[in-house]
């Protein structure tokens, strides 16, 4: 079957029809209602709640072609086997094997259209540049300048005063918790690299900075900013904290007064006047892919350790790196074996050499 070509489905109880060129039915008229969990289906290395877009809980992964196939379909609800795709322009129904290529189909087109000379030239001038890389303007320092009025880099606050040695360990005293989760927080829940949503603490910073909604972009465009990215930590509107009573959303409590803050301005608040914050978490926490930013922004938070039930290991590392104290219960202990509920303080005593931690 030639491609692309149109087909008839029904979704969400409307019959729409469709003309797919890319994979995804942009057509559809009707959106997910809140209490619906939409699937998506990609075919990227992770497959956490959220990972295609904030309001996606469930996430499958799958080959390329096949994430195609599941949007000519419209659901994740199907048996291939038995049930069409769709209605091809013939009338008759579409069926995965239909258009499903052969491996010999698939060599042929990697044989006829994969050449080497697309390889040579693009090595060729590849330390050339292009026309608009070379115009850039280039100072002669060995020193970067940075721009006071960019948001995309700015000089981060922990360079600020940085010493050839690192500082003694310090303990933490009479701290709040800034955060109590359950299992299976994300790096993505700690922070997020997806769209900047509009219920979060950058809003105003970057309207204060005169910066256009269109403009705001990615997380992962401005990573490069630390007071975007240290207001992007914890901004998952996922984000599931037992100190909200089981809402969702970037937001926290400021145990002192009860207030229901930004997870940022409640960091601030107690940072201000000298007050550290810990996490308390469950199982898992720190999984996916590797993410400097979720250990640096705790960091720039004022988060000073992490009690939790089992950490994922490199962001476990991470957490060390950036001088944040990553502790687990005892082996069958959690949050509960305790009872700790977030609204205690926190004291955690350290050596003063760290060779003796």
């Amino acid at each position: 079957m030639s491609y692309p070509f149109e087909f008839s489905k029904t979704f969400s109880g409307k019959n729409d029809t469709f003309f797919c060129p890319f994979p995804f039915p942009f057509g559809c008229k009707s959106m997910p209602l809140p209490d619906i969990i939409a699937a998506a289906v990609l075919s990227g290395n992770r497959n956490f709640e959220g990972r295609v877009h904030a309001l996606t809980r469930a996430n499958y992964l799958a080959s390329p072609p096949l994430v195609v196939i599941y949007a000519f379909a419209g659901t994740v609800d199907i048996d291939f086997d038995k049930e069409p795709i769709g209605t091809g322009k013939d009338g008759k129904s579409v069926y995965f094997m239909d258009i499903w290529p052969s491996t010999e189909e698939v060599a042929e087109d990697v044989q006829s259209r994969v050449l080497p000379n697309m390889f040579k030239s693009t090595y060729e001038v590849i330390t050339k540049g292009n026309p608009m890389w070379n115009h850039i303007s280039v100072p002669s320092s060995t020193m970067y300048s940075w721009d006071p009025n960019s948001t995309y880099i700015h000089e981060p606050s922990y360079f600020k005063n940085m010493t050839m040695e690192p500082p003694s360990a310090l303990g933490v005293k009479d701290a709040y918790c800034l955060l109590n989760f359950g299992d299976s927080i994300t790096i993505d829940h700690i922070s997020p690299a997806g769209s900047i949503h509009k219920d979060s603490s950058i809003v105003k910073f970057l309207l204060d900075c005169g910066v256009e909604r269109k403009d705001f972009n990615l997380y992962g465009s401005r990573r490069g900013n630390n007071e975007v990215m240290a207001r992007g930590t914890f901004a998952n509107i996922r984000l599931m904290n037992k100190l909200l009573n089981g809402k969702v959303g970037p937001k926290t409590i400021h145990v002192p007064t009860g207030e229901k803050l930004y997870v940022f301005n409640a960091a601030m608040r107690y940072k201000n006047i000298g007050h550290d914050t810990i996490v308390l978490a469950g199982a898992e926490y720190g999984s996916g892919s590797s993410r400097d930013w979720a250990a640096k922004g705790p960091m720039l938070l004022g988060v000073k350790a992490v009690i939790e039930k089992s950490f994922e290991r490199i962001h476990h590392s991470n957490l060390v790196g950036m001088g944040i104290i990553p502790l687990c219960f005892k082996s069958s202990e959690d949050v509960d074996t305790p009872g700790l509920t977030g609204h205690e303080r926190y004291t955690i005593d350290l050596p003063c050499k760290i060779n003796e931690i």
